[in-house]
Formats: structure tokens, C-alpha cells, sequence
């Protein structure tokens, strides 16, 4: 045994100490990632999260006096013999026949008083727990004080629920010791199903190679060197290896100071915990990923995706309809008076779409548009437009994500479809197409028009008046000329071709002033189209990507020792 205690105080080393604080800290950070990621995530990968949650809260408030150490090993390691062992005591059966060990044994050393709960926490059965305390001990056990020994059944039982509740124990225990014979030391289901997977648990990870009084001297140095590079292999370089046997009374020695040094720094616990985190954080980091922010507000899918859902809005016949219905308002205010009447017999492009006001609203129904329209069904190519911004969004939003976070985000991003197409109603209704103000010039335009109207009136009337005195043979009045044309009919002809050069002159005008409504009402709808879009498509997708990152910095807190 040289050496022995130089070995324990390097793999025990102070500075490898848990700071109850920092461990608290770190699972109050897996914690919060689970509150972060519920909705986002599916439950199942999160269980080895949530078990730790609860097996830890359980754990540091049952006693924190006692170290809880599991004895593990496969079928005639030894284990059970070692077990007595260390107790000085007959606890446990020991035999050759499989299974020996059909349930879990422990041994106390000091008082009970605290150790009670824990061991009922741990399922170990009243019948099968045992006291080491005894006058006659004096202080010869005093430095295992607080120590709650457990003989595990065989790992590789024939018996299912042995292994089960080998798995279960395992779980819970504080330390564990690996017992392991040099017949089977190198056994594969062990290595692979167990101690492979206790790589993140070095810190409370004890491996004894027993029963060494079988092999001869020479050979002891061998087997250990093999069965450390196997251990090397299995990510637990660095752990403790000792060399034990119960057929020379100080051969347990080793074994019996690890365990003194581990009761005594009271950090078990902690350490387990902590590799605990350290495990579960590791299966978690690989379900965060890397970190990706949210696209930005001028990424062309965000663009894609307004324009996407305006066409199935109806945007672009109802800007349409806007330019319509200004040159047809416009030709009406503007045009010869005369025939106003018959223009507004024609219907407006804007009522053609049967755009219908709120009820009670005095406003020009045109422009208070409600829910209730009838634009036009989307056509098939707009839907399928839609359905590929709607992907495109989400392959940028989850671009570098794992799997489980682009799930989330494609599911953020269809959440709420089924309320687009009144959303987007809603957003054409409440759009403000600035066609109920009569603009200035159109009524300075109808003045002219009713002025050169009146001219064109007063001129015939002044004609058939003329007609009227000749007819009754009454003295005619002789109107003013301009020239050689008579007054009367220079106010006639004058005011009606002027009607039309001005009807004509404001046609262009109008055309240009129509344009530049639709243009107002696309930006309008436009914009009320995409507060649509990032509400019920892009919000759902940026909280998606907001929770990954709040989920990455909780992580990072978690991961820090």
C-alpha cells in the first residue's frame, strides 16, 4: 500500500472543493432554462433536467452529515465480503451462486438521527439497514462518522429488478466505489454501460481492484496498470484506483482512509450534485447550439413575406380600385357639369368591391373598410407564395439551430395562421386611404367649370330670348359683339369649348394624382399588412429565438463550476 496516501491526496485534492453557493447557483440556472425552453422543446430529451431538479432539492435538504457510498461490482467481485469488511461485521450475504446480493444493504456508522429519511429516500429497507456504533469501538470508527455504507446487488444479475435497482441506487448515491476482481476486471458491460458513463462523475468515482491476493505479487502492478488504461478509456483518468483484499487484515486500508478523507470533507454530496450538472448541462448544450439572433427588420424573407401576405390580403386589387376611384371622383368634381350627372350613375371602383363601412360610421365607406369585404380569394400561386415566405422565414429564423429549436421555430412561425385571414382583414379595414378629403384643386377646378358653365347658359338663354322677340315681332335687342360675333354667342360656344379644354386638361392631372393615391394607399396597406406579419408570424418566431438565447445564458451560468 505505498503511495496510497499521496494518490488520495491528489485525487482528493483541496482545490476541488463545490462551494454550496456556486452549486445552488447552477441549479437554480437549469432551473430557469427550464422554464425558458417549456413550450419550445419536447419533454423528453429536458427529463434528465427536471429528475435532477427534484432528486437535488430532495437531496441537500435531507442531512448534509451524512455521505452516502455505494459499493458496485459484478457477480464474485467480492463487494459483499469487502462490505463486511469495512464493517467488521457480517452484514451482507456473500456466496459464489448468482445472484448473492438481491438487496441493497447499509451499514451507519454514528448516529441514526438524520440518517433515518435519507436511507428512506434511498428505498433501503428497515430490515437491511445496520448501526455500526458499539461501546466496545471506543474511537476506533469515530472517523467514519456520518458514513452510510451500501452493498448494491450485482450489476450483472440475472435478475432484472436487481439491475434496475442497481440503475436507481446509482442515481442517488453520493460516491460510489467500483469493486472489481482481476478475472473480470476488464468486463465489457460494465466499462461500457456503467463506468463509461460515469466520466462526468470523477470526483465521487472510487475504482477498487479487490480480491488481489489471488494474483501473484509480480502481477498486482500489471493488472492495475491495465485496469487503469481501461479506465483512461473510459474517461475516467485521474480517479482513484486502489488495490484491496480481505484476506490480509490491512488490505482494506486503502480503501477505508479514501473513505475517512471523504467523510470528513462533508463535499460528496456536492460533488455528485455537480457532476450532476455538469452531465445534464452537457446533454442540454447540445440541444442549444450555437447562438443566432433574429433576423434583422430589412431581411429580404421579412420583405418576401409582407409582400407574400399582402397579395393574399387583396392589396394589390384593392390599390387598384384606389386609383380607379380617384380619377372617377376626380373626372366627377372636375368634369363639365352637365354631365356629372350621368358619371355618377357609374359605380365607384372602390363600392365595386362592396368595401363596406362600420356600422353607424358617416364616413365614405371607401374609406373605413371593415372585415367583412369581398376582395378576391387568394389565387392558388398567392398561397403558394405565402406557404414558401412562411418557410423561407423559417429556415433563416432557425438557420444554425439544432433540430429541436427549428421545430420550435417553424411552429412559432405557423402558431397563429388560423387568425391571418381576419388579421389581415382587419388590417385593410382599419387602413387609411385618404380618398374621403376633396382635394383643393378639384374644387377650384369646378368653379371654373361652373363658371364657364354659367356663361355657356347665360349665352343660349340670351339666344333664344333674342328668337323669342323676333318670333312675336317685338323689337329686338341688340346684343354686343366681339368682333363680328354676337356676345350671345361667343358665351355659349366660348363657355363650352372651355368646359371641355378644361375636362381635357385635368385628365392628365388626374392620372398623375391617381398614381400618386395608390402609391399612398400601397404604403398604408402595405405597413398595416406588415404589423400583421410581425405580430402573428414573426413575434411567435423572434420569442422562439429569444428563448434560445435566454436558454444559452442560463446555460452558460450552469456551466460554470
Amino acid at each position: 500500500m505505498t503511495g496510497i496516501g499521496e494518490r488520495l491526496r491528489e485525487a482528493f485534492r483541496a482545490d476541488g472543493r463545490v462551494d454550496a453557493d456556486q452549486l445552488d447557483a447552477r441549479l437554480e440556472a437549469v432551473y430557469r432554462f427550464l422554464g425558458i425552453v417549456d413550450g419550445h422543446l419536447p419533454d423528453t430529451p429536458l427529463g434528465p433536467a427536471r429528475t435532477l431538479i427534484e432528486r437535488a432539492g430532495t437531496r441537500l435538504s435531507l442531512s448534509r452529515d451524512h455521505t452516502v457510498v455505494a459499493l458496485a461490482g459484478t457477480t464474485g467481485s467480492g463487494k459483499s465480503s469487502l462490505f463486511n469488511a469495512m464493517a467488521r461485521m457480517d452484514l451482507s450475504p456473500v456466496g459464489v451462486r448468482r445472484p448473492t446480493t438481491g438487496m441493497a444493504h447499509a451499514c451507519v456508522w454514528g448516529p441514526l438521527d438524520g440518517g433515518t429519511r435519507l436511507l428512506d429516500w434511498l428505498g433501503v429497507l428497515p430490515r437491511h439497514r445496520f448501526v455500526r456504533e458499539s461501546v466496545l469501538d471506543g474511537d476506533d470508527e469515530s472517523t467514519l462518522h456520518g458514513l452510510i455504507l451500501i452493498d448494491l446487488p450485482d450489476l450483472d444479475s440475472v435478475q432484472h429488478s436487481h439491475r434496475l435497482e442497481v440503475d436507481r441506487l446509482l442515481g442517488l448515491v453520493d460516491l460510489v466505489v467500483w469493486v472489481v476482481d482481476p478475472q473480470k476486471y476488464a468486463d465489457r458491460v460494465m466499462h461500457r454501460s456503467y463506468l463509461r458513463e460515469f466520466h462526468q462523475h470523477r470526483d465521487v468515482t472510487v475504482v477498487v481492484l479487490n480480491q488481489t491476493d489471488r494474483l501473484p505479487p509480480a502481477e498486482v502492478p500489471r493488472v492495475l496498470a491495465d485496469l487503469r488504461r481501461l479506465l483512461d478509456a473510459d474517461g475516467l483518468d485521474g480517479v482513484p484506483l486502489l488495490a484491496t483484499t480481505i484476506v490480509d487484515p490491512v488490505g482494506p486500508d486503502g480503501l477505508r482512509t479514501a473513505l475517512e478523507r471523504t467523510v470528513a470533507e462533508r463535499q460528496a454530496a456536492l460533488r455528485r450534485l455537480s457532476g450532476d450538472v455538469d452531465a445534464v448541462v452537457a446533454g442540454l448544450d447540445e440541444m442549444v447550439g450555437a447562438p443566432r439572433p433574429a433576423l434583422a427588420p430589412d431581411d429580404p424573407a421579412i420583405a418576401a413575406l409582407d409582400k407574400a401576405l399582402a397579395a393574399v390580403a387583396g392589396v394589390p386589387t384593392v390599390v387598384a380600385a384606389v386609383e380607379q376611384a380617384y380619377q372617377h371622383r376626380a373626372a366627377s368634381a372636375t368634369g363639365w357639369p352637365l354631365v356629372r350627372f350621368w358619371r355618377r350613375l357609374r359605380a365607384d371602383p372602390l363600392r365595386r368591391l362592396h368595401l363596406r363601412g362600420p356600422e353607424g360610421d358617416q364616413r365614405d365607406p371607401a374609406e373605413s373598410l371593415v372585415a367583412a369585404t369581398s376582395v378576391p380569394e387568394p389565387s392558388a400561386a398567392d398561397k403558394s407564395a405565402l406557404a414558401l415566405a412562411l418557410r423561407t422565414v423559417t429556415e433563416r429564423s432557425a438557420s444554425g439551430l439544432p433540430s429541436a429549436w427549428r421545430d420550435a421555430v417553424a411552429t412559432a412561425a405557423r402558431s397563429r395562421l388560423g387568425d391571418l385571414p381576419d388579421a389581415l382583414d382587419r388590417a385593410v379595414a382599419g387602413a387609411d386611404l385618404d380618398l374621403n378629403r376633396p382635394r383643393t384643386w378639384w374644387r377650384l377646378v369646378g368653379w371654373v367649370q361652373w363658371l364657364v358653365t354659367l356663361a355657356a347658359v347665360a349665352g343660349l338663354g340670351w339666344l333664344i330670348l333674342g328668337y323669342a322677340l323676333r318670333a312675336l315681332g317685338l323689337p329686338e335687342l341688340r346684343p354686343p359683339a366681339v368682333g363680328e360675333v354676337p356676345a350671345p354667342t361667343l358665351l355659349l360656344l366660348g363657355g363650352v369649348l372651355a368646359g371641355l379644354l378644361v375636362a381635357a386638361s385635368t385628365r392628365p392631372v388626374a392620372r398623375w394624382a391617381a398614381r400618386r393615391a395608390r402609391q399612398r394607399a400601397l404604403a398604408g396597406l402595405t405597413s398595416a399588412v406588415a404589423a400583421v406579419s410581425d405580430e402573428y408570424v414573426l413575434a411567435p418566431v423572434r420569442a422562439v429565438v429569444a428563448a434560445h438565447a435566454d436558454a444559452r445564458t442560463v446555460l452558460e451560468i450552469a456551466r460554470h463550476r
